[in-house]
Parts: C-alpha cells; sequence; structure tokens
C-alpha cells in the first residue's frame, strides 16, 4: 500500500491556482488587483466573495468561509485532504508520486481496509436480506412500511435485516473468504466461552452508519420483538474504524443539504432522522441517542455554525440533553432550540405533515437556547427559592461556556431583565464560571505538555509530571511577568491575536539583525523575534488555537523552510541568469558606443539583483501563509484565512501623489509594539489579580498582615514594570483596559 509522498504534495500546493480553481465553480469579475463573485457557500445577491490570486487566497466577507485551493475544495466538496489533493494532481495533470508504507503502516492500512471490506459486505449482504428473504420481506420490511417509510428511503439510508438465526452471517462471510478475526473486531460477530461463534445483530433491522466518504463504519440494530429482557437497540463496538464519539447518523446523506442550508437539524434516533429526510427536510442528524460529544460537535461545525436542536415534550429527556448543548455553545455554535407539540417526536411529526409544515413549524417555533432553558428551568422552581438559585446558576453557566463576549453581554442582559436579577451580579457570576473552566482546561493542557515533555504517553486521568524550566538569558529591557492564569484568557486573546497575525502572514521576513557575545551580527525574521521575546519571560499563548497555529509555525520554519527556500533561490538565479544574459544581448545590439554599454549594463544588473531580492522576499512572506491554508487540519486552516485576509486596500488614487508606507515596511516598528503590549496586558491582569486577592484578605482575614504586605510590594514592583514599559515605548504603548 502507498501514500502521497510529501514532495508530489508540494508539487501540487505550488501548482494550483486559486483563480484557476475557483473559476471552476464561481463566475468572477475583476476589481483591482483581486476578483470578486457571489458566494458558492452561501446565497446572496451583493458579491462578498474575494479572490486573491498573489496571496493564493479567497474568502467570503460575509460568512467567512474560503481558503487556499485545498481548503476552498475541502468546503464546498466536503472533501477529505487527500481528495482534494488527488483533485487537483488530476486537474493539472500532475503524476502522484507515493511511497512505500514501512511494515507497521501497512498493517494498520491492511487491517482498516479488511474491516471495511467487511462492513460493505455485511450491509449488502443485510439489504439482500430485506428485500430478497421470505423473512426479511415479513419481518422487517414490513417494520419499515408500518413506520411509513419508503423504497427511496430504504435504498438511500441502505435500511436492512438480520433473520433471528445464531450464525447467518458468519456463515455467509466465511463462504465468500472473509475472516473471523474481522469479523469479530467489527463487532459484527462474537465468540463465546465454548469457542462458538455467533450473529451480534440476529432478528434486528439494520441501520449502517456511514462516514463522511460513505465508508460503513459500524451498525444499529433495533430488535422487533417485545421481550423485556432483550436489549431494544444494539450498536457496533468501537474498533479501528470505528469511534462512536466522532460520527453522526445520517451525516453523510446530509452534509450538503446543512451546506445549503447553513444549518444543521440535530434529533436523537435513526427514524427521526429518516422520516424528516423523506419529509423533504434533508439538513438532519442524529447522536443516535446518546449525548453530544466535542467530536460530533466539532463535525458539525465543519459544514455550519448554526444547529436547531428538536426536542418532544418529554421534560425529563430534555433536561438530560442540556449538557450537550453547552458543549454546543462552548464551540462557538449558533444554537435554536424547537419543542414538539404534545405526543409528537421528530418521526411521527415529520410522517403526519408535509415538508412545507414541517419547515413553516421550525421556521415559527424555534427559538434561541438561553431563553428555552430558562423557561424550562424556571417552570419548575418557580416557588421554590433554593430550585430557583440552582436553576440560574445553570443558566449562568451555559452562558459562560460561549466565546463571543458580545453574544455573552447581550444574554447576560436579557436573563436579567427575565429574571429580575441585578446584571452586575449575572456578570459576575459569569466571569467566575468562565474563570474555572479555563483555569481547569489551562492544567490539564500544561499537564498534557509535561507528559509530552517526559516522553509520556497522554493519560488526563495521570497527575502531572514536573518538567524544570529551562535556563533564560536576561532580557535587556524589563521582564514581564508570565502569563498568570488563563481565567483572563478573553481579555489576552486580541493583544494574542495581533501577534499571531503578524507570524502567520510575515513570520519568515528579516526584521533585524541581532548581535551575539562577540558582537556578530545575523539576520533575524519575525518569527525568531517573537519567539526569543517570548522566551525570555517565559510567555506561553492563552489561546489553544494560537498556540497550535505558533507550534505549526515552528514546525515549518525548519527544514522545510530551508529546503523551499534554497530550492527558490536557485530558480530564481536562474530566472536573473536568463534575463541579464538577454539583456546584455540586447544592449550590445542597440547601443551607440562603450560608455552607454557600460551604464546600462550596470543599470540592468541592479534592476535584475532588485528584483530577485524582491522575489525572494515575497516567497519568505506567503511561505506560511501558504502552507498554513493549505494545512489539513481544518481549525488551522480556517483561522490562518482569518488572520491573512483583508477586505480593504487603498485606492490607487490615494497612493498615486505619495508613498503610504505598507505594513510591511513597518514591522521593525509594529511587531515589537504587539509584544510588548501583550506583556502589558499581562501586567495588567496580574496586577487586577493581585487587586482582588488583598480585597479577598481584607473581608476574610484582615490579620493576615504578612501576606498583605508582600502582595502590596508585588503590586509595587508590577506597577513600577509597568511604567519602565511606557518609558521604553514612548507615546505608542496602548494601555490595555483593566480585565
Amino acid at each position: 500500500m502507498r501514500r502521497i509522498d510529501s514532495e508530489t504534495v508540494q508539487k501540487i500546493l505550488d501548482t494550483a491556482e486559486i483563480l484557476d480553481v475557483v473559476s471552476d465553480f464561481v463566475s468572477l469579475k475583476r476589481r483591482g488587483a483581486n476578483y470578486i463573485g457571489l458566494c458558492p457557500f452561501h446565497n446572496e445577491r451583493t458579491p462578498s466573495f474575494s479572490v486573491s490570486p498573489s496571496k493564493g487566497i479567497c474568502k467570503c466577507f460575509s460568512c467567512g468561509k474560503g481558503g487556499s485551493p485545498v481548503g476552498f475544495l475541502m468546503e464546498l466538496e466536503q472533501m477529505s485532504y487527500s481528495d482534494a489533493l488527488r483533485y487537483l494532481a488530476k486537474k493539472y495533470n500532475i503524476e502522484i508520486k507515493e511511497r512505500e508504507m514501512d511494515a507497521e503502516e501497512r498493517e494498520r492500512e491492511s487491517e482498516r481496509e479488511s474491516l471495511l471490506a467487511v462492513n460493505e459486505f455485511a450491509m449488502k449482504h443485510f439489504e439482500h436480506n430485506l428485500t430478497a428473504t421470505d423473512e426479511g420481506r415479513s419481518v422487517g420490511l414490513a417494520y419499515f412500511r408500518e413506520r411509513g417509510i419508503n423504497d427511496a428511503m430504504i435504498k438511500r439510508f441502505h435500511l436492512g435485516y438480520s433473520p433471528d438465526s445464531r450464525d447467518d452471517l458468519f456463515r455467509h462471510a466465511k463462504a465468500k473468504g472473509f475472516s473471523e478475526k474481522f469479523l469479530i473486531a467489527t463487532g459484527l460477530c462474537y465468540k463465546t466461552e465454548r469457542g462458538t461463534v455467533g450473529d451480534r445483530f440476529r432478528g434486528r433491522v439494520i441501520y449502517p452508519v456511514f462516514s463522511l466518504s460513505g465508508k460503513v463504519l459500524a451498525f444499529g440494530g433495533r430488535t422487533l420483538r417485545k421481550d423485556k429482557d432483550v436489549a431494544k437497540y444494539v450498536n457496533s463496538p468501537e474498533s479501528v474504524i470505528y469511534r462512536k464519539s466522532f460520527e453522526l447518523y445520517g451525516l453523510y446523506q446530509a452534509k450538503q443539504s446543512i451546506v445549503r442550508n447553513d444549518k444543521c437539524i440535530l434529533v436523537e434516533g435513526y427514524m427521526d432522522v429518516i422520516s424528516m429526510h423523506q419529509s423533504g427536510v434533508e439538513n438532519v442528524v442524529a447522536s443516535s441517542g446518546t449525548s453530544l460529544t466535542e467530536g460530533q460537535i466539532r463535525l458539525i461545525h465543519r459544514f455550519t455554525e448554526n444547529v436547531t436542536v428538536i426536542y418532544d415534550s418529554d421534560p425529563a429527556g430534555i433536561k438530560a440533553s442540556l449538557r450537550g448543548i453547552d458543549l454546543l455553545l462552548a464551540e462557538g455554535l449558533n444554537i435554536k432550540v424547537m419543542l414538539l407539540p404534545e405526543g409528537e417526536d421528530p418521526d411521527s411529526f415529520a410522517q403526519s405533515h408535509t415538508s412545507e409544515e414541517v419547515e413553516r413549524y421550525l421556521a415559527d417555533n424555534e427559538q434561541d437556547f438561553i431563553s428555552f432553558k430558562t423557561s424550562i428551568l424556571m417552570k419548575d422552581a418557580s416557588n421554590d427559592p433554593i430550585a430557583k438559585a440552582h436553576a440560574i446558576q445553570s443558566i449562568v453557566r451555559s452562558i459562560s461556556v460561549i466565546p463571543d463576549p458580545i453574544t455573552r453581554t447581550v444574554y447576560i442582559a436579557e436573563c436579567a431583565r427575565s429574571m429580575a436579577i441585578d446584571e452586575k451580579i449575572l456578570t459576575l457570576q459569569v466571569a467566575k464560571y468562565a474563570a474555572e473552566a479555563a483555569e481547569k482546561r489551562a492544567r490539564e493542557e500544561q499537564r498534557e505538555r509535561n507528559r509530552a515533555k517526559a516522553g509520556l504517553p497522554a493519560d488526563p486521568a495521570q497527575d502531572a509530571v514536573a518538567i524544570p524550566a529551562e535556563a533564560v538569558t536576561p532580557a535587556p529591557e524589563p521582564a514581564a511577568p508570565k502569563p498568570v492564569i488563563a481565567a483572563e484568557a478573553g481579555f489576552l486573546v486580541p493583544y494574542e491575536r495581533e501577534l499571531v497575525r503578524y507570524i502567520v502572514r510575515y513570520g519568515l521576513c528579516y526584521l533585524c539583525d541581532v548581535a551575539d557575545e562577540r558582537g556578530d551580527t545575523r539576520p533575524m525574521n519575525v518569527l525568531e523575534y517573537v519567539m526569543e521575546e517570548l522566551r525570555i519571560d517565559e510567555i506561553s499563548f492563552s489561546d489553544p488555537v494560537f498556540a497550535r497555529l505558533l507550534d505549526e509555525c515552528l514546525a515549518l520554519a525548519g527544514d522545510s523552510w530551508t529546503q523551499a527556500c534554497e530550492g527558490e533561490r536557485l530558480r530564481l538565479s536562474e530566472v536573473r541568469r536568463r534575463r541579464m544574459e538577454e539583456g546584455y544581448e540586447h544592449i550590445r545590439r542597440t547601443a551607440g558606443d562603450l560608455a552607454s554599454i557600460q551604464t546600462r549594463e550596470k543599470e540592468l544588473e541592479e534592476a535584475a539583483e532588485n528584483e530577485f531580492n524582491a522575489a525572494l522576499d515575497s516567497f519568505a512572506e506567503l511561505y506560511l501563509q501558504r502552507q498554513l491554508l493549505s494545512c489539513s487540519s481544518d481549525e488551522v486552516r480556517r483561522t490562518a484565512t482569518a488572520l491573512v485576509t483583508s477586505r480593504h486596500s487603498l485606492s490607487k488614487i490615494y497612493t498615486k501623489y505619495s508613498h503610504v508606507s505598507t505594513e510591511r515596511e513597518r514591522l521593525p516598528e509594529l511587531v515589537p509594539l504587539a509584544v510588548y503590549n501583550l506583556k502589558c496586558a499581562l501586567i495588567e491582569c496580574e496586577i487586577a489579580r493581585i487587586n482582588k486577592e488583598i480585597a479577598r484578605i481584607y473581608s476574610t482575614a484582615p490579620s493576615d498582615s504578612a501576606t498583605l504586605r508582600s502582595l502590596m510590594q508585588r503590586n509595587l514592583e508590577l506597577n513600577a514594570l509597568k511604567k519602565e514599559f511606557a518609558k521604553y515605548l514612548g507615546e505608542r504603548i496602548l494601555s490595555p483596559h483593566r480585565p
């Protein structure tokens, strides 16, 4: 077995032109240096989708989607990273070179392919049983007919039936040459203590679970027997190919509709999904009767930011599902909730209404989650002060997980009004819960980093391993404190974002010269400068996405950058050589005397050298951007796209009569400013934390004078340090607001 080698991947990324790729899907018109068109990701009348050939990226400034050629295809066509690369290779007639896998990789891939092949066979066997056997038609097919499912849906969702026989599937699979090992590994079969093998799903109707690319990963089986001692549903166990917490039933069939409608409707069970699709509402998926997980939520987030959760009227079921909604909110999704009429569930409601009625009911009855949760919890607690307090705390916890500060503020104000509580109290409680959650995440992340440094496997249940800090060289400027805690993460995000933006856009560009201990100087780029400043003061980013981006940039700035830069230098040298040869020949043909030849040759050499340096500088500027925008990680790709794109540019009329300094030219001023603004923000966080601690001690233990003196002394030191920063930066410093 083989995989696309890194050289071919790089060749594909270097060859693919964003304008060429996007033009296959969008009608574009030129506007200045860029091109614009109607966004393919959402419906719009005014073009807001911009393509920048010079940067190799596209972005919609309305919905925010876009990216590099690879990212664009993955977003629009829901392709995997590998499939997008193969699409581009075919488009540009690039031969895909693949490397041989090592023995371990071959074994893993062989096992995976074998498990998928077994599942594919099982699905077809179950489908055959449903429609081509007497038992299947009289039991399984009759059940689906009774539930109102038509042939089109049976075919679309590949529904099936497993006969009530101990080893029907096992015998047929063995006859076709499938291994007992893989039949058991997928969970299709099981082995008893006596060594006999039986079918897991016997006597059940079958619901296959598909991957995004249409591979059969697992099965769910529902019994049709009335025995109370028989489990109603049996599901495939987790395996090499199936992780339940990362899959959603119906997503393969619903993904295009989700993108088209920019909304995902979330229900509970298999039949809910099938009946909704049959009614014409196709952007529906299910968590298969389990609580939502972070993996499933991130899967939804790949396709849309808007989620509507449909509940039936069972209060117990609603309350049990509220935690999953908090996870959706924490992921930054826009959540709506809809309650069905008494006695209805999504299956029965879709069966008894037309698609127009279902869609109209959705539009008229969905409401935002916080309002919904408030009405549900407060209804049962109206006459019980303790229960009411618990309900308010639960609602406030839900608000605290919302990442967008503006949305949080709006919800706080709305809850304060509806529950007749002082808005300041709710704001403080939200801040407290957010700080607790952020601090917990920070501890967990630090524990994992420590384990990674110690060479231990990731294990969140284990205690962190203490790793001694490396010795650092003192800085010539005043040292800033370490980032205090992740509790202030929301306050620090704008400063971290600005610094990461400079790294992503200009990380490998020359910034300044730096002298070593012997006085020798060497050039330093933006990334090296920022990393040195962060290392000196032991600063790490509080936002995990920015920390991931920084790690990606550091990895790219290693050997791959060195090789790419050398290759580009050789290419540009050859371009310069050919240009100079052609120029020399032209000068000697057209010049009138020796002095003219010498003058024009010198001008030619200077122009060629300037073009060479400018092209090499442009390559350095765009290298990190292009690599990050074509990263296989959705999180890295989307964040990088947001950081490197700009909606506005200076008019040619404005720049025609005077030189306007570009951001690139001002990097020696802007990058240090961004670094020290972050340090000042960290100092401000530490001062705020100490002031809160002083106030707490005054109110609870005023006799603890030693601690108070120590805190006050530290406060004085930090304020003095803040003044030193002000002197160093002068009037350029942007003093942050207190957290």
